[in-house]
């Protein structure tokens, strides 16, 4: 939001406050400020000059000699190139030795043979943006009112010595994205109330209703719409002082009629539109939803096809605006305009946003309706809109506002306690204090004991609950003021929950195994969000994205650690180990009616190289072993190693179908681990990757297996050896489990130390060999022992999975 200084002091005296110091302030009270703008520093010796004489260049077909009137005894003679030049108009002048931007110094010179004292500008030249500069002087010098006095300084004229302030505005605080309500504020911070002085409003006898009806669908999409005609206007350009408060305001002038309707968009905050009452071709406004595959040109020139989430104005067959974001070409004010059709409204912003988004739409309009408006001025700046286009294009306003629908503002009342504000805030503010500063905020309130009960205006709807009042004493008494306090009560006992602690000792065991943490982005892609998902889940959306990139809640780490490793990676960091711990978001179908559900994970990503060749070793590359004894290492730290289970991943098509597999705790799937699928990691642009993910509060609050000591047994352990021929859909882990149950209480380890396929083994079918350790703590045990023990292992691998012993 630009801020002119002038402008500002129109409704507030600040002869007393520079720009700077206001600026500053304003930053310290909670609305910060970009930068200040003086538009004619670093310009000099620039003056007002009158073309008495302008001929064609003897040697040139687009140079033009002008004799011009500079204030000084004799004309000055420049040669100026632009098309627009000629005799009798006031124009800018930079005189030789002058500095233009850029920094560009001007020298008294030659064109063609022909001696030029200087130059005459463009806006351009004196730093105003294409973008700003009215289209008839697009391609040309500027026309200066013809009040101008020769040989004085531009900078009056086009309100260059002006400061503009550059305001960083808040979602929270679109109430500041008006001229109004940045005056209200700086009021409340120099304890002053603004005084505005809009035009007056005058009516002819004739009813606006008997020239057109309006009506609106739905109130929900437009809880406000009103008509105001104004008759017998005539289109010109907009005053100087009307330009260059939009110029310097970063808004192109049009004529007098759009410029009205700009010029209130930023004063009131309230977005207007005018449209051309002839080209309506009926005396109706019907606001509705777009029927689908409806079509609209919109004033870019552009053809826009509608869906039903847009909402349009028509003129009760075909729409003639976009609401809310722009206005059609079949109904724009044109120079043959006579009567102007005048509209302010207030639309549903979630519509607005979609619409704005949808079609990549962003306006000034569009974006004041999407963060809210003041419901209570709707009326007042349509009013003060007819009465300026009036007063510049000589129009006569019928009587009445034709209304659609119309919205009751109401003042939002909150009660708060006294010893609430100081509690929060760490102060001792009397009853006094408070009650000066809900003054200078133009809070109406009551009083009684330390009970308070605020009247919140409409103008400031971003405060509905107590925290907010509490925001407010805050900042206009001055978050410097703030006494400097420590926390008191249970949270500075420093004791960590169960959860806590075990989350620290797993970071701990992490770092120790080499991994680095990283912290990734909760808000991502949608593409990315619903990768590497370990449960069916819909998205989170926020109502209001910064970017598409940042739109949706993640449902995983991986993708968010993935873009750290393409960071890396580009960067010629390729050996790497992450981890992140995190909250990840989960939603049911009722997306819109409830909160998310917050689960938080653990996820790891490693590439590159475990171990750099040196003298005694070569590369070793990480691969699947290297991350699952990571992980092994955490469950054995964490006591539940012996409650972990693999198996193949089900439904995964993120990760390397052959590399990788579900994590099970008990009967729970709490995880994966696994190489990333080459088509993924090409899209991130990374290499061989391997990542896991495990649901770490499932596995920190699940019910773990103690430490249990045993003494070093006295008898020798007996080692046996197994080869089996099974099918090769057969996995370790129900091998091992079939081993287990079926091998007795003296089996203490079971280790697969060969698996084969290839020559003699018949196709579909693979070797596993297995190491059996078994002990007897309190005896010797005997071959018979072992025998009969492995016999019923071999049966049961039989019996249940068709194994050969070989």
């Amino acid at each position: 939001m630009l801020v002119s200084y002038k402008w500002l002091n129109e409704y507030l005296d600040l002869s007393k406050v520079s720009p700077k110091e206001l600026a500053d302030t304003m930053s310290v009270t909670g609305i910060e400020v970009e930068g200040i703008d003086v538009p004619e520093e670093g310009l000099k010796k620039i003056v007002v000059g009158e073309v008495k004489e302008c001929i064609p260049h003897p040697d040139s077909d687009h140079l033009s000699i002008c004799q011009v009137d500079i204030g000084e005894e004799e004309l000055s003679q420049i040669v100026c190139g632009a098309p627009n030049v000629k005799a009798g108009i006031k124009v800018i002048v930079a005189l030789p030795g002058s500095r233009i931007t850029g920094n560009v110094k001007i020298k008294k010179g030659k064109m063609r043979g022909q001696v030029s004292n200087g130059m005459i500008c463009s806006l351009e030249e004196l730093g105003f943006s294409d973008s700003v500069v009215p289209k008839e002087y697009s391609e040309g010098i500027y026309y200066l009112p013809e009040d101008a006095v020769n040989g004085s300084a531009v900078f009056s004229y086009l309100e260059m010595d002006d400061s503009i302030i550059e305001l960083s505005i808040t979602p929270n605080r679109a109430d500041a994205l008006s001229i109004r309500g940045v005056a209200h504020e700086v009021g409340a911070i120099y304890r002053q109330t603004p005084t505005f002085n809009d035009e007056v409003l005058v009516e002819s006898a004739e009813k606006a209703s008997d020239k057109i009806a309006v009506s609106v669908t739905d109130t929900v999409d437009s809880p406000a719409y009103q008509i105001r005609i104004i008759e017998n206007v005539k289109i010109e350009p907009s005053p100087q002082w009307l330009q260059n408060r939009l110029m310097n305001e970063g808004i192109r002038p049009i004529n007098n009629v759009v410029d009205v309707t700009n010029y209130i968009l930023l004063l009131f905050g309230q977005p207007l539109h005018a449209f051309d009452y002839d080209k309506l071709e009926s005396k109706e406004i019907l606001v509705r939803r777009a029927n689908a595959g409806e079509t609209l040109i919109t004033l870019d020139g552009e053809t826009r096809e509608l869906t039903t989430d847009n909402i349009v104005i028509t003129n009760g067959k075909e729409p003639v605006a976009l609401a809310g974001v722009m206005g059609g070409a079949n109904s724009e004010i044109s120079s043959e305009t006579t009567t102007v059709a005048l509209e302010a409204a207030m639309f549903d912003n979630v519509s607005i946003r979609r619409t704005s988004k949808h079609f990549n739409l962003r306006s000034e309009s569009s974006s004041r309706f999407e963060k809210g408006i003041n419901q209570a001025t709707i009326s007042q700046a349509n009013e003060a809109a007819a009465a300026l286009i009036a007063k510049l294009s000589g129009g006569i306003v019928l009587s009445g506002a034709v209304e659609g629908a119309s919205i009751v503002p109401k003042n939002v009342e909150v009660s708060i306690e006294l010893g609430r504000i100081n509690g929060y805030l760490g102060t001792t503010l009397s009853i006094d204090q408070v009650n000066e500063l809900f003054e200078a905020l133009q809070f109406d309130y009551t009083v009684e004991g330390e009970s308070y009960v605020i009247s919140i205006p409409p103008r400031r709807w971003d405060i509905q609950i107590e925290a907010d009042i509490i925001e407010e004493v805050a900042r206009i008494y001055g978050y410097d003021r703030l006494p400097s306090t420590l926390p008191n009560g249970e949270t500075v006992a420093g004791s960590l929950t169960a959860e806590q602690s075990l989350t620290r000792t797993v970071r701990s065991i992490l770092e120790g195994s080499g991994a680095s943490e990283a912290i990734s982005y909760a808000l991502t892609t949608e593409e990315k969000s619903t990768q590497f998902q370990m449960r069916e889940s819909q998205l989170t959306r926020l109502d209001w994205p910064m970017s598409e990139d940042r739109s949706v809640l993640r449902m995983n780490l991986i993708s968010g650690l993935l873009d750290d490793v393409a960071y890396n990676v580009a960067r010629k960091n390729s050996n790497i180990s992450f981890y992140e711990i995190g909250n990840v978001f989960y939603q049911d179908k009722d997306g819109k009616k409830n909160l998310p559900l917050e689960e938080k994970h653990l996820g790891l990503a490693l590439t590159g190289l475990k171990e750099v060749k040196n003298w005694h070793q070569q590369n070793q590359k990480v691969d699947f072993y290297t991350l699952k004894g990571m992980l092994e290492t955490l469950f054995e730290q964490l006591s539940v190693v012996d409650m972990i289970a693999y198996q193949p991943v089900s439904n995964m098509a993120d990760l390397h179908p052959g590399r990788s597999a579900e994590i099970y705790l008990g009967e729970e799937k709490i995880g994966f681990v696994g190489q990333v699928h080459p088509a993924v990691a090409k899209a991130y642009d990374i290499p061989e990757t391997y990542v896991a993910e495990l649901n770490l509060h499932g596995l920190l609050t699940t019910e773990k297996n103690g430490f249990v000591y045993k003494s070093v047994s006295k008898f020798p352990a007996v080692s046996r050896d197994i080869a089996l021929l099974v099918s090769e859909k057969v996995n370790n882990h129900e091998l091992s489990e079939t081993i287990t149950q079926s091998a007795g209480k003296y089996l203490t380890s079971i280790q697969l130390f060969d698996v084969y396929q290839g020559d003699s083994i018949e196709a579909g079918y693979k070797s596993m060999a297995y190491s059996l350790t078994f002990s007897n703590p309190e005896a010797t045990l005997t071959d018979e022992e072992i025998n009969k023990t492995m016999d019923k292992v071999t049966t049961a691998l039989t019996d249940t999975h068709g194994a050969v012993i070989r």
